[in-house]
């Protein structure tokens, strides 16, 4: 703007013979003044205010740019973190599949070998109930033979004959 408060008040004008009431042209140049005063004024406070919103519209805009920026770090953070999880979950599962498996292997060979020896001891009491039963069996015919006792009879005889002759 190239005409100030004191450009006008400065003005001066030709005097002519029928001119203005020079005191009425000085009343309202007056007038002009302070109002031209009061709008560069107001003109100045704007323009603080439009720099200082522009100086918060920036801060904003800085603190919006920044948080965009935090919530996709923070984003691709937790599907970074979400796909870890589910990888090591995966890794556990596959673990104790594995685990699962080689208890089972090992309580199945245990139980086999468990069978077969339950079956080895079946067949050792058997031979030993056989072989038990025999004895006795054989036992039994000794103690039903008649050369018990005529053996029995005998040696009562030479034990007498022992004593007798001591």
């Amino acid at each position: 703007m190239g005409l100030t408060p004191l450009d006008i008040h400065n003005k001066e004008f030709k005097r002519v013979f029928r001119g203005y009431d020079e005191d009425e042209v000085n009343e309202f140049l007056d007038l002009v003044i302070k109002e031209f005063e009061i709008l560069i004024r107001e003109k100045k406070e704007l323009e603080e205010k439009v720099a200082e919103a522009n100086e918060k519209l920036s801060h904003f805009s800085n603190i919006e740019e920044s948080l965009s920026k935090t919530i996709i770090v923070a984003q691709e953070t937790a599907d970074e973190v979400k796909a870890n999880a589910k990888k090591e979950a995966e890794l556990i599962i596959k673990e104790a599949e594995k685990n699962a498996d080689r208890i089972i292997n090992e309580a199945l060979s245990k139980s086999r070998k468990i069978a077969m020896e339950v079956e080895e001891l079946k067949k050792q009491a058997s031979i030993f109930r056989t072989r038990f039963r025999t004895l006795l069996e054989a036992q039994l015919e000794m103690l039903e033979n008649d050369d018990w006792d005529k053996l029995a009879k005998s040696d009562l005889n030479e034990v007498e004959e022992l004593r007798v002759s001591r």
